[in-house]
């Protein structure tokens, strides 16, 4: 069972064009958001990813962007730990 929060909101991005295929970001990204196309890193499954941002620490070229801890999940996460200021960008109704 993959763990999926919302569908289409992770800000993560991937340029294939500075991919170097190195492989770090399939290496640790814990939800296998990664793979390897034609010696290139694709992302096969945006919405697995939760925002961590190893892959984009791990990426020496800089080609992928995440914003991590800004995203619906660490919301959710920072929610249950019950910490203030934890609404997402998509669910805050004081800025709507």
């Amino acid at each position: 069972m993959k763990l999926r929060y919302l569908r289409n909101v992770v800000t993560l991005e991937l340029n294939v064009e500075k991919c170097i295929g190195c492989g770090m970001c399939v290496a640790v990204c814990p939800h296998r958001v990664f793979q390897f196309e034609n010696k290139k890193a694709v992302i096969t499954d945006k919405d697995a990813c939760m925002e961590c941002g190893a892959c984009s620490l791990n990426c020496p070229v800089e080609a992928i962007n995440v914003e991590a801890g800004v995203g619906c999940a660490a919301a959710v996460i920072n929610g249950f730990l019950g910490k203030t200021g934890s609404e997402c960008c998509c669910c805050d109704s004081k800025s709507k």
